[in-house]
């Protein structure tokens, strides 16, 4: 099995023998401060910042049909991100280490994009930055800017899915997960997408649950309960989305350290939100395990087309 996760101690094991390794800073929030005042500040050394807004989706206008037609972070085109990924100093062969400060909620976006480029050995730091900062290793200030590299990247290599194969997959034995916040899913909250809810017949799998209290991912025989719990069974097909296709890497991350292959729905629910011929369902919906999905007692309502 792909190994998914390094540790600090084994980045920084691999930084002082001088082996060669690509690290990537890729912090951001939804809504939050740009993160590369936060690399300039501190950074593992040699990490080259990876911005997700620009160089792991390409910039959309709000409200614009580009948004609509792909949802807030549509994936740029392969040779674009090649030509990125040369700026970052990838080399053909080349490990590639994928950090935050987010326990690896934005880090997996690049880590899913790197693999599904046809990069082998990607690999996101398990606790992010402040598993670093708590092993007491050092930070670098200001800007790391590598010698261009010349990798050579193809694709697509991991399963996705659109926005029919999403809409389609619960009836059809499949399990759709979301991987946003319980309250977004269940419509309660919508910070910057048109319509509160989710796409019907999807089981609410939050990235919180992959997590540890300390922030690393939990253990693959805890991650494999998890998801077993949520209908992600052997045989059975799975894929997740988000709000725009950057958290949901952290699902399919943790699903396959558990050993499970999942599809990402690049456009997510931002996409779906923006179609007013998608239905969407709010309150809860639980798996069965057997490819339906049931009401629970606090199933909203359904509703389709009109903008929140």
């Amino acid at each position: 099995m792909t190994q998914v996760l390094i540790t600090a101690a084994e980045l920084a094991g691999r930084l002082d023998s001088g082996a060669r390794t690509a690290v990537l800073d890729v912090r951001w929030s939804l809504g939050g401060p740009h993160g590369l005042a936060a690399y300039e500040a501190g950074h593992i050394p040699g990490a080259v910042f990876a911005d997700l807004e620009t160089e792991l989706a390409v910039p959309v206008q709000p409200g614009s049909a580009e948004e609509a037609a792909g949802g807030r972070h549509p994936l740029p085109a392969e040779d674009s991100f090649e030509e990125t990924a040369r700026r970052w100093g990838i080399d053909d062969g080349d490990p590639v280490v994928v950090y935050d400060d987010s326990a690896g909620q934005s880090a997996a976006r690049a880590w899913w994009m790197l693999r599904d480029a046809g990069v082998a050995d990607v690999r996101i730091l398990d606790g992010g930055l402040a598993a670093w900062t708590r092993a007491g290793l050092a930070l670098e200030r200001g800007r790391e800017v590598p010698a261009l590299g010349g990798v050579h990247l193809s694709g697509p290599h991991l399963p996705r899915v659109d926005a029919d194969a999403a809409a389609a997959l619960p009836g059809q034995g499949g399990l759709l997960l979301d991987a946003r916040a319980p309250e977004r899913y269940r419509g309660e909250v919508e910070p910057v997408d048109p319509r509160p809810g989710h796409i019907p017949g999807a089981v609410s799998a939050p990235t919180s649950g992959n997590l540890a209290p300390d922030g690393t991912f939990l253990p693959a025989d805890a991650l494999r309960e998890r998801y077993a719990a949520l209908g992600a069974v052997a045989g059975r097909d799975v894929a997740v989305y988000c709000g725009s296709g950057v958290t949901a890497a952290h699902d399919v991350a943790a699903l396959a350290i558990a050993g499970i292959d999942a599809a990402l729905y690049p456009g997510s629910y931002s996409q779906w939100s923006r179609d007013p011929s998608r239905a969407v369902a709010t309150g809860d919906e639980e798996s069965t395990g057997d490819g339906e999905t049931g009401a629970s007692d606090s199933v909203g309502t359904m509703s389709r087309g009109a903008r929140a």
